[in-house]
């Protein structure tokens, strides 16, 4: 509080003291002469003199920020025409005229109504002027002036930032640059001390220190570490008026983060580590974990390992898990813990990355011993090869030896192996094996033209241990012998031309063994014994598992004879050898002169003279069947055209229609009563038989009979209808039902007649003979119109 009232004392006098300069200066300028020796020339030549104004100022002062009660004279303005009788009027207009600043008309005294900051604007421009207060005149020329806004040391200096980061590495020399705080000060630099600013530290000693003109942070403690402590708070503050008492401050945190440095070698934790593994655990499996321990960060803590020394190194390997900085022991090789039982290693951890700076710190490695003992496990059987190849030849009898496997249990307990045979190799079941020793029998004849190859699968398994096992593959080769004679590689079928010349080659044939090749070629081709001097043909064998046939003798005729049938001996070159008997087709065919084929028929000669026997057999072959099915067919006509229905004196039963149809199922209920078919009798008890014809005959009535040439169909049949309904003594069977209503499923339509109010003469039932044997009867019965008309 003592300092706000000193700090108002000192803005007065200092405001006191512009204001008595400006006084003086207006007087002095009151006491220079009114006009001026200025000259012009006039347009004709004559000098003319221009009264110049009576007051001469540059610019006014005023104090930013004063708060007293009353407006801040800024200064006066006095024309020297200005006599004092009040005719004069000062007018001020300008850049915050009659707001800020306000002018006395009459006296010209000019006042700040309001409270100035430099800050926001440092002057104002103003012009002033003197009128004629009655009439307005310009008694002055309008004169500008310049008010400017005096600093004072209100603002205090401001940080860019409010917290500042900065790293700087660890254990670095004495005076290292960290960072550099820059403030600001919104006073004006160029009046007194107001924006002079010093920095100083007041947190973060004796760590750091500050530049007072800079603000240049720098270390002041030498070898710093980061793994003793990281991260440092510093304080900075910036003080104006040069850091003289009654200046304003401003303050910044900086956030000083140590960087790692190689400045620390890796370090195992203990001197041995003792570790094991199952001799059953197989290659590139995980054994255990070293980790040497390095305070260092980043690449500078990563560690390498290598085993460098000790008994195992052939039996392990180490590799180095960079997510956790560990090594990592892995089995090498199989283990026997029957053979030996424990293996001793020296590790090495060594930094990946080394300062060269902190090299005299090393060495930057350390060594531990890692023993390993070897745990015993219950192993499977193990097979004396990984696989085993057998032969045996083909057609061995059964029983024979194909060879033998022989496992061993490699636990010190030694139990007994048993054998036996994957059946899903064997599926044929080709072999067995003896479950004691482990021989491999055949139980089939084999035959290496089918397989020659069988790749079986043999178990091992411990004796008192059922799920100990092991499995090796056995390949048999099945050995071939010469038990496939050779044949033609081909159904050869040879030609020849009746104008072959002697001694002419007509075709070359070649011969194929199913045995192996060792069985096989070379072919040897020769004639029979008792046809080695054939007089139509000879054979060439060509030595090279071919031979030609060829011609012996000219002239062959196909009149005599078209076909020869020539054997060849084929023999191979297996031990012992094996032959057999070809037959080769040889037809003679006709040719041109120059040997091309043309006919190979034999009746091309006689076609030209007429046709052959064979030929004429056939033809009348064709003509008896034909005759036979015409008469088939006119005999079948005649009996489908006899009438079905008698006129006579006939039953009528035997004009009812039986129609094996089911109808329309249900729809056919709304067609009729089913009522009508139940017979009165059988309510007496009697039920009358249904499949023998009554004794009792019911004579028709006279007149009810149509007459026996009537063609009317449906006036015959209603009158029989009429007579069965009269008739006590009919049975069920001779009931006509009546259907008026087919059902709607029908494509044909309605197939009733019994209702149907047209004539015979209206309708057209030859479509009846299209509709299948269903509706043969329909089709007999109505289609035989045309025969009645033609009787009467």
């Amino acid at each position: 509080m003592k300092e706000d009232n000193c700090l108002h004392a000192a803005l007065i006098c200092l405001g006191m003291l512009y204001y008595s300069h400006a006084i003086t200066t207006e007087k002095l300028n009151h006491a220079r002469p009114s006009l001026h020796g200025h000259h012009e020339k006039g347009k004709e030549g004559q000098v003319l003199h221009r009264s110049k104004r009576g007051w001469v100022w540059n610019q006014f002062f005023v104090i930013e920020e004063y708060t007293g009660p009353d407006p801040v004279l800024v200064g006066r303005l006095h024309s020297d025409i200005d006599s004092g009788d009040g005719n004069i009027k000062y007018i001020l207009s300008g850049e915050g005229a009659g707001i800020i600043f306000v002018i006395d008309d009459k006296s010209g005294n000019i006042h700040a109504t309001k409270t100035l900051d430099r800050e926001e604007r440092a002057q104002y421009t103003l012009t002033a002027q003197a009128v004629d207060r009655n009439t307005n005149r310009p008694l002055e020329p309008p004169s500008e002036f310049i008010v400017k806004v005096q600093d004072i040391n209100d603002n205090p200096p401001e940080f860019l930032h409010e917290n500042y980061h900065a790293n700087v590495p660890e254990r670095s020399n004495v005076g290292t640059s960290v960072i550099q705080v820059t403030a600001s000060d919104a006073d004006d630099p160029t009046y007194g001390n107001s924006a002079k600013l010093v920095y100083s530290i007041l947190e973060g000693q004796p760590y750091f220190s500050v530049e007072a003109q800079t603000g240049i942070i720098r270390t002041a403690l030498p070898n710093m570490d980061r793994e003793a402590k990281e991260e440092y708070h510093v304080v900075i503050q910036a003080k104006d008026m040069g850091g003289h008492m009654g200046g304003l401050s401003g303050t910044t945190k900086v956030t000083i983060t140590l960087t790692d440095v190689n400045d620390n070698p890796p370090k195992f934790p203990q001197s041995v580590y003792q570790m094991s593994v199952s001799e059953a655990a197989v290659p590139g499996e995980e054994v255990g974990r070293v980790k040497a321990k390095d305070p260092d960060i980043g690449e500078n803590g990563l560690v390498a390992y290598s085993i460098i020394d000790g008994d195992g190194m052939d039996m392990f390997e180490i590799t180095t898990d960079y997510e956790t900085q560990e090594g990592v022991v892995k089995l090498k090789k199989v283990l026997d813990f029957e053979t030996k039982k424990s293996y001793s290693l020296k590790v090495e951890a060594a930094n990946v990355h080394i300062d060269p700076k902190f090299i005299s710190n090393g060495p930057f490695k350390d060594t531990v011993t890692v023993k390993i003992s070897v745990e015993d496990a219950d192993e499977p059987p193990v097979f004396l090869k990984p696989s085993y190849i057998f032969e045996v030849q083909e057609n061995a009898a059964s029983g024979t030896v194909v060879g033998k496997v022989h496992a061993k249990d490699p636990d010190a307990a030694n139990s007994a192996i048993r054998y036996s045979i994957d059946r899903h190799t064997d599926l044929e079941r080709y072999f067995i094996i003896n479950a004691e020793d482990g021989n491999i029998k055949t139980i089939k004849t084999l035959d290496r033209e089918e397989i020659a190859w069988h790749n079986i699968s043999v178990f091992a398994v411990e004796v008192h241990k059922q799920h100990q096992e092991a499995k090796v593959p056995v390949a048999i080769k099945v050995v071939d012998v010469n038990d496939n004679a050779p044949k033609f590689a081909a159904a050869y079928e040879a030609f020849v031309c009746e104008n072959a010349r002697s001694n002419q080659q007509f075709i070359t044939i070649s011969a194929d063994d199913k045995d192996d090749s060792a069985n096989g070629p070379r072919f040897i081709f020769s004639l029979p014994p008792e046809i080695i001097h054939n007089p139509n043909f000879t054979l060439r064998d060509n030595r090279d598992n071919t031979a030609s046939v060829l011609v012996r003798r000219e002239g062959f005729s196909r009149q005599k004879q078209d076909l020869y049938l020539l054997p060849i001996v084929i023999s191979d070159g297996g031990v012992p050898p094996m032959s057999s008997t070809n037959t080769l087709t040889i037809r003679v065919c006709g040719c041109d002169s120059n040997g091309s084929l043309l006919s190979c028929n034999a009746e091309a000669y006689i076609l030209n003279a007429g046709l052959s026997t064979g030929a004429l057999i056939a033809i009348l072959a064709c003509i008896v069947i034909l005759l036979v099915i015409v008469v088939l067919f006119v005999t079948l006509k005649r009996q489908k055209k006899e009438p079905l229905i008698v006129f006579e004196e006939e039953d009528v039963r035997e004009n009812i229609i039986t129609y094996d149809d089911e109808g329309g199922g249900e729809e056919d209920t709304e067609a009729f009563d089913i009522a009508t078919l139940q017979n009165p009798d059988g309510i007496n008890g009697f039920i009358p038989r249904k499949d023998i014809k009554p004794e009792y005959q019911y004579m028709p009535r006279p007149g009810l009979r149509p007459a026996p040439n009537s063609v009317d169909v449906d006036d015959f049949i209603n009158t029989r209808i009429q007579e069965a309904d009269n008739d006590p003594t009919a049975p069920p069977y001779d009931s006509i039902q009546i259907y008026g209503y087919e059902g709607r499923g029908s494509v044909a339509g309605s197939l009733s007649s019994l209702e149907s109010a047209t004539t015979d003469s209206d309708l057209d039932y030859d479509y009846l003979q299209n509709w299948g044997p269903r509706f043969k009867k329909l089709a007999d019965l109505y289609g035989s119109k045309d025969t009645f008309d033609d009787d009467s």
